[in-house]
């Protein structure tokens, strides 16, 4: 037994029903010694209660959320805890890779989200970017995100009220009470992007609401860069009404996402590029209309039936 490592729970939050969670196996398979690990799984119908529940439940000082379908590279945990060795590092996470082997939709998507022009700072939650660094929320996903118990539970958990982007309000909070976030670009796991390209746009539209929602109800100047997509939705809706040389915005606009394409896109997938400036613009459209539609809307914590309802159950 390794005195000097800390104890780690393991939380994946899944719907009652499902079957085969892939992140329980690949869990499994971390290189961690096992007296010193803890897995749990959180079934229910909102990830929010559902991980606060297990967070609650939880033994380890370091908690590793992990989507359902997340598999992380067995070398996770030994290089998240060596940046837990500072007390004032909260959270630490890294990117969520599409695998190779995923369809060539998935990849586009992929491609699309790791992306600057569609996902700014983001995108490094989408592929690995730079070096391990301080960071703050717009870097850093739940889905491959490791944090400290007693930090999460100082604060009392998620906003059960937001889902998405209860981390990011939750991170915000962390760093403004002095908490330090890192980054590193080598913490991987591999997670297939939305199948489809409905799913895609709505995952983009739930993404822009959720922002919105988080910004009403956790507002920081680091959420400003969010109204660019919003206020790109208004402009396209106002430019018949514009005067002409206007026009050039949108121009210069075309020729940002060519050059953007051009440098994402793989050597051996060059007629990917129609596809891959079609979603970056996409990508722009869904957000920005779901930012409005957060606008709109009243957040609100789910009943007390949703949290009645979620089973944990330790593996």
């Amino acid at each position: 037994m390794d005195n000097s490592l800390p104890t780690v729970t393991i939380i994946i939050a899944a719907r009652p029903d499902e079957s085969e969670v892939r992140a329980v196996a690949a869990a499994r398979q971390l290189d961690y010694p096992p007296d010193k690990l803890e897995i749990i799984l959180a079934r229910g119908k909102h990830p929010s209660v559902q991980r606060n529940a297990a967070l609650r439940a939880a033994r380890g000082e370091i908690i590793y959320f992990l989507d359902d379908d997340s598999r992380p590279a067995p070398g996770n945990l030994r290089r998240a805890v060596e940046l837990f060795k500072s007390p004032d590092v909260k959270m630490v996470g890294g990117p969520n890779v599409c695998p190779p082997d995923a369809p060539a939709i998935e990849q586009a998507f992929a491609l699309t989200m790791g992306s600057w022009l569609a996902f700014a700072s983001s995108c490094a939650r989408y592929r690995p970017v730079g070096r391990t660094r301080a960071t703050g929320e717009k870097e850093l996903i739940l889905c491959n995100l490791l944090a400290r118990r007693d930090a999460m539970l100082e604060l009392g958990g998620f906003d059960e009220s937001l889902y998405p982007n209860e981390e990011n309000a939750l991170m915000d909070e962390l760093q403004k009470r002095g908490g330090k976030l890192f980054y590193d670009p080598e913490l991987l796991v591999e997670r297939r992007p939305r199948g489809t390209f409905g799913a895609f746009c709505k995952m983009l539209f739930n993404y822009g609401r959720g922002r919105a929602e988080q910004f009403r109800l956790h507002p920081t100047p680091g959420s400003a860069a969010n109204f660019v997509p919003p206020l790109f939705c208004l402009f396209l809706v106002l430019l018949p009404f514009l005067p002409r040389y206007f026009g050039w915005v949108l121009a210069a606009y075309g020729v940002a996402l060519l050059l953007q394409t051009v440098a994402v896109l793989p050597l051996k997938k060059w007629h990917w590029l129609p596809w891959i400036m079609s979603l970056i613009f996409v990508s722009h459209i869904c957000y920005g209309l779901g930012f409005w539609r957060g606008c709109l809307t009243k957040p609100k914590p789910p009943p007390p039936a949703i949290a009645a309802e979620v089973r944990l159950e330790k593996l």
